[in-house]
């Protein structure tokens, strides 16, 4: 795979910082989607981390149509923030992705999931503690699964990191979106603290390693 290749060249990491602590704002924007054609779409959900994070960096991949922040992989139904921050629902904070397969392959949605975390630091990313915060892909079906376990493979082989890549590659089973003030929460927050000195720090990396996959700016 040429793009496993690509990927181990110029691999970056970066860390967040805890999210549980950030005061709530609520969005004042409406999640505003191309109209597209459902019949060339596949939904991935991941978890990298903070979805703050993870969010920020989808919205801005040409051919991702919708990105939704919640929880998913764990044992309680409807978890809230708070109860998910206390470490005992099993849930990861995760984004569920809904991407134009005629724009945007599965090979570049997880080239870019593994380049903007460390996939082999269990239950943390960075000073972010918890089981919430596990590196995570739940598939939809079993090409999402073959996909990403080849990704594994490949990296660990040729020892991207010094340690083994330790992400959850699990059946999707049910996703739960999260408050609506998490919702398009950089966008809306650009100058909160955690947004100003984490999010926007690794958004700026991201969008300089692929800045050839990123969405047109509209005049």
């Amino acid at each position: 795979m040429k793009i496993i290749t690509h990927l181990i060249c110029f691999l970056f990491a970066s860390s967040c910082l805890t999210a549980c602590a950030q005061a709530p704002k609520k969005s004042n924007k409406s999640d505003k989607t191309e109209k597209i054609n459902l019949m060339n779409t596949e939904t991935i959900t991941l978890g990298s981390g903070c979805f703050w994070c993870t969010e920020a960096i989808y919205q801005r991949l040409e051919g991702v149509v919708k990105v939704t922040s919640g929880y998913s992989g764990g044992h309680v139904d409807n978890p809230t923030y708070e109860q998910v921050c206390d470490k005992n629902t099993g849930h990861a904070e995760v984004c569920q992705i809904v991407y134009d397969t005629t724009k945007i392959s599965l090979d570049d949605i997880l080239a870019v999931f593994w380049k903007t975390h460390d996939p082999t630091t269990p239950n943390q990313q960075g000073n972010d503690v918890g089981p919430q915060y596990r590196s995570a892909v739940f598939y939809h079906n079993e090409h999402q699964k073959e996909v990403a376990e080849a990704y594994i493979k490949a990296l660990n082989e040729s020892k991207a990191w010094p340690n083994p890549i330790i992400t959850e590659v699990t059946a999707f089973s049910k996703f739960y979106s999260a408050e609506s003030y998490h919702q398009n929460y950089y966008n809306d927050n650009p100058n909160q603290g955690y947004c100003r000195y984490v999010v926007g720090p690794k958004v700026e990396k991201f969008e300089k390693v692929f800045a050839d996959k990123l969405k047109k700016q509209k005049d």
